[in-house]
């Protein structure tokens, strides 16, 4: 049994080592990585092809309800985009600046919130980025500081159960309803906004005082008058072309207004716990198409188009419910949690969690996010639990030491189209923004712990 044992844990840690070491050096994808190689493990230890059907079964059972709830989502948020739904919201915030430094730093983060409300990266920087970057650049203002208070404030939202993390660690931990894994975290979330708001006074106080040292120096121009309307006109025109709106909200603005309440009443509804977060998008969907397309083949046309989105994911978590499937059903991770254990001083067990939490920012950077929530916190999980802590405890842990750092990430396909679009260098971005996120991040994993969400 003892050798049995040792071998479990060997060819874990081959497996584990073997997906996050290729998935960093982008030699493999999630999906390729995550079903071929638990399944030539568990070949090579002498399970079959009956074995390994059970094994993906049981991994299935797990992530199902997070797939389909993330299909869902990201299609009735891409819908609502496409309606236009965010645009009139992120036009008036941007009038609200009326060009002050300190105001467009709140406005921008706030943009960030609300933006990222469709779990998506990609879509949150291509709606806000060229609206802010005019703004930014006829202020003198820096366009790191743009993508710091965009990514921070995304993040943020980012806990929300549609979101690629909490789907993530929802099918780690077995949590077969994200909702309900999503309701922990939701203090920790409203705090994380009010502390990102005050962080972005601060921050806006200090760009305020360094463009002035640049105007005394002669470094730059003083600021003049910028003229907030003519950038709005640039912004619609930017967001007619990446976003274009072909429902019957064009002709009839009031649409969206029922818009507006369909999607209120979806968040209601899984807040409320009245159905699980799947069955109300699935609705959602079906009630938005009627809404905005009423022609059968404009609403294939919008299935169609944001279904790779959907579907990427769906593909990623599905194969991780086979990597899980086999680790869990095999005993590996629990193998190789009992060989933890006898490495590890037992003071230091109870806050293994709390340990690799404060360290989620650099791990993203050294890790990508599926090597994080699919290698590395099933075996924090596994080991942490021999010391008597928690699954949802560790999951919070990691999950809000990690997620802060979302976007400061060169692992985040999203990142690099927000360089992009502002024009910027990740190295010069990382070197700006990582320890501000990793300092937020902390604070954050320490504020949740004061309150009692993370325990140990």
């Amino acid at each position: 049994m003892q050798q049995e044992s040792v071998w479990l844990t060997i060819m874990g840690l081959i497996i584990i080592i073997s997906i996050v070491g290729l998935l960093i050096a982008k030699r493999i994808s999630p999906v390729v990585g995550m079903i071929l190689i638990p399944s030539v493990g568990a070949l090579i230890l002498g399970y079959n092809i009956g074995d390994l059907v059970k094994f993906f079964n049981s991994g299935l059972d797990q992530v199902i309800n997070v797939v389909i709830m993330f299909i869902f989502a990201i299609i009735f948020f891409g819908i609502m985009s496409d309606a236009g739904l965010f645009k009139p919201l992120v036009k008036r915030l941007i009038l609200l600046t009326r060009g002050n430094v300190v105001v467009v730093c709140i406005v921008t983060s706030l943009i960030g919130i609300f933006a990222q409300l469709d779990g998506a990266g990609a879509t949150t920087f291509l709606l806000s980025i060229p609206a802010l970057l005019p703004l930014y650049k006829a202020l003198n203002m820096n366009r790191y500081l743009l993508l710091l208070l965009l990514g921070l404030s995304a993040s943020i939202m980012n806990m929300v159960p549609w979101g690629g993390p909490m789907a993530r660690t929802a099918s780690v931990i077995h949590f077969k309803n994200v909702n309900e894994l999503w309701y922990g975290v939701i203090p920790v979330q409203i705090i994380g906004f009010i502390l990102v708001l005050l962080f972005a006074v601060f921050l806006g106080f200090r760009e305020k005082a360094i463009i002035q040292r640049k105007i005394n120096s002669g470094k730059v121009t003083n600021t003049q008058d910028v003229d907030i309307h003519k950038l709005v006109e640039i912004y619609e025109q930017d967001q007619d072309i990446k976003f274009p709106i072909r429902g019957v909200a064009v002709t009839k603005p009031w649409i969206n207004w029922i818009n507006v309440i369909l999607t209120l009443a979806i968040i209601v509804v899984m807040l409320a716990n009245i159905a699980p977060p799947e069955f109300a998008f699935m609705i959602g969907v079906a009630i938005a198409l009627i809404i905005n397309f009423p022609n059968v083949d404009e609403q294939m046309s919008r299935l169609k188009a944001h279904a790779p989105n959907a579907l990427m994911m769906a593909a990623v978590i599905i194969a991780a419910g086979m990597f899980l499937g086999v680790l869990n059903e095999t005993g590996m991770l629990e193998a190789i949690a009992v060989s933890f254990i006898h490495i590890i001083p037992n003071a230091v067990g109870p806050y293994l969690h709390i340990i690799v939490g404060i360290f989620g920012v650099p791990l993203d950077l050294l890790t990508s996010t599926d090597a994080y929530y699919f290698a590395i916190l099933p075996i924090v999980e596994q080991t942490a639990g021999q010391f008597g802590v928690s699954s949802v405890s560790t999951a919070y842990a990691m999950l809000i030491g990690n997620i802060i750092g979302t976007f400061v990430s060169p692992f985040s396909p999203a990142l690099w189209l927000a360089i992009g679009l502002a024009e910027a260098n990740m190295g010069t971005y990382i070197k700006y923004a990582f320890f501000w996120i990793w300092g937020f991040a902390i604070v954050m994993l320490i504020i949740a712990m004061l309150i009692g969400v993370v325990t140990f």
